[in-house]
């Protein structure tokens, strides 16, 4: 086998160092996104403590992209941030409740707090929560992300 040129090596060293967008494929491993299957279960994700990406979608071309889009953002902020999905037409009753009317849209749910009115609770054993959303509405990309959160004052690392 010949060695490689100069040009070559580094294009590959490129190609698997930058961090940025180089218009080629980015091996990102296992997906770090999250599939919504109850709600259960997303209440457990947000007692976690970390701030959750939720990527409200229907089937469609725009959602193949958010789809990439996700995965790259999850790849980055593992494991400080979750990213989770969630397709409406099978689980409607969990979209509909945030009465949006244009999809795909995505909300950031972050700092978990136990409400301090629990009001009238039917079971003694139902703790209400409060969450803080904020809905997502910048660059739609891990950079995009990233400058949302630093805006926001999201934390987005977390010590050792």
């Amino acid at each position: 086998m010949e060695e490689q040129s100069f040009f070559d090596r580094m294009i590959t060293h490129l190609r698997s160092s930058c961090k940025y967008y180089t218009g080629y494929p980015k091996d990102l491993g296992p997906s770090r996104v999250i599939h919504f299957s109850s709600e259960r279960e997303f209440v457990q994700l947000l007692h976690q403590g970390r701030p959750v990406v939720v990527a409200f979608t229907i089937r469609g071309n725009y959602t193949k992209h958010l789809d990439k889009v996700l995965e790259e953002a999850a790849a980055e902020f593992y494991p400080n941030v979750k990213f989770m999905r969630v397709e409406c037409p099978k689980y409607p009753g969990f979209c509909i409740t945030r009465q949006k009317k244009e999809y795909p849209f995505i909300e950031i749910f972050h700092s978990p707090e136990q409400a301090v009115n629990q009001g009238r609770v039917a079971d003694p054993n139902i703790t209400r929560y409060s969450v803080k959303v904020l809905p997502f509405n910048y660059d739609l990309s891990a950079y995009g992300f990233r400058e949302f959160f630093k805006r926001h004052g999201v934390q987005t690392s977390y010590p050792k």
